[in-house]
């Protein structure tokens, strides 16, 4: 009985990580807009959302999100639909 316990908790575990990698992507700040919480990047593919690679703007989730960017920088990110809006949840250092 344990061993059924010990393998559906492994289980979950590797399906929430790999569920969280197809969430994160890469790319480059090529704008950003404190006045309206944007941000330009070129970006990979965003799995999650099953877009091609391309340069658009994206909320953030919070405006202090954009502290410490600038042009030019390459991160990591994850991106979700938030009230229909394309929005930055998390930008990984």
């Amino acid at each position: 009985m344990k061993l059924i316990h010990l393998t559906a908790a492994a289980l979950i575990i590797t399906s929430g990580a790999a569920l969280a990698d197809t969430h994160i992507t890469n790319g480059t700040v090529t704008k950003i807009d404190t006045q309206w919480s944007k941000v330009t990047i070129d970006h990979e593919e965003l799995k999650n959302l099953d877009m091609p690679a391309m340069k658009m703007v994206f909320q953030v989730a919070e405006p202090e999100m954009l502290d410490g960017l600038s042009e030019g920088q390459n991160i990591r990110f994850a991106v979700d639909r938030v009230k229909g809006k394309l929005t930055i949840t998390e930008i990984l250092e």
